[in-house]
């Protein structure tokens, strides 16, 4: 199992000197990916940053980590700016990048306010549409497409990624409901949160795994994604974290939400990463 940490992209961590010195020590320390999440507004009158800014600077000043997004709503991106933006940024850090997406959440704050559709089936569609779109760009081949809600006349994007076949694109989804993780069945990897305060437990991830193998035959290398806030240097975390393995979870990620200040965070990582 693999482990990660993952910070907000607003405050305490809307400061891009902030990220980039969390980065290169989450790094020194033997993290294995920094992952950033990608909200506009979320009715809260604090500082934000955009984590493709900060992506770029992850990339920039580190050499080993994965690093990317969780998650990045489609719905409100445009595909083609998005393939450009995540071919640069693959590039640049030789191939570390991974994708997460989802259709964005809570709809009444990331798109209400803005004009966009809160509708969760409408959102939906636009996620699976812009995927195809994203990933036919990724390709480097002349690409035309006819959807609902894009329409592509033939055109060729180069670079291509570094990674092969492509970017890992891993999905978001609230479990139980079966939408998200079917769709996760076609991808890289799914990254599940629950309805409910607590974070998935292993039980869920066990149901979440068996979900997926029914839908299709998910790759050798198919990621399961647990996330939460374990105790770290205790006893008690390795029990939690072996069971989130034995479940089937490919990485962990801690979180770093409930951290008030950078300093807060910066002990967190240098703590480093379980030994289980």
């Amino acid at each position: 199992m693999k482990f990660g940490i993952d910070i907000p992209n607003f405050e305490p961590f809307h400061n891009l000197e902030v990220i980039k010195q969390l980065a290169i020590e989450a790094e020194h320390y033997e993290w294995d990916g920094f992952f950033i999440w990608d909200h506009m507004w979320l009715g809260m009158d604090i500082a934000f940053v955009d984590p493709w800014v900060a992506l770029t600077v992850i990339a920039t000043v580190t050499k080993s980590i994965r690093f990317g997004t969780m998650v990045t709503p489609i719905p409100r991106r445009r595909p083609w700016k998005l393939a450009r933006e995540t071919v640069s940024i693959d590039v640049l850090s030789n191939g570390r990048l991974i994708l997460g997406v989802g259709s964005g959440w809570p709809p009444e704050l990331e798109f209400a306010p803005f004009s966009e559709t809160v509708d969760n089936a409408k959102r939906g569609e636009t996620l699976d549409e812009g995927l195809d779109v994203l990933t036919g760009l990724w390709k480097g081949q002349p690409f035309s497409y006819e959807g609902r809600y894009f329409n592509i006349n033939e055109v060729t994007f180069k670079p291509t990624p570094v990674q092969t076949p492509r970017i890992p694109i891993w999905i978001g989804g609230m479990w139980p409901n079966k939408k998200p993780f079917i769709r996760a069945s076609k991808w890289d990897g799914v990254f599940p949160i629950s309805k409910s305060e607590k974070p998935v437990s292993p039980k869920e991830i066990i149901e979440i795994k068996s979900f997926i193998c029914r839908q299709s035959h998910p790759k050798q290398q198919y990621d399961i994604v647990a996330a939460g806030i374990s105790n770290k240097n205790t006893k008690e975390q390795n029990v939690l974290l072996k069971s989130y393995k034995k479940a089937g979870a490919t990485w962990w990620i801690e979180s770093l939400e409930q951290c008030k200040t950078p300093e807060d965070a910066l002990q967190i990582i240098k703590n480093g990463p379980a030994t289980i």
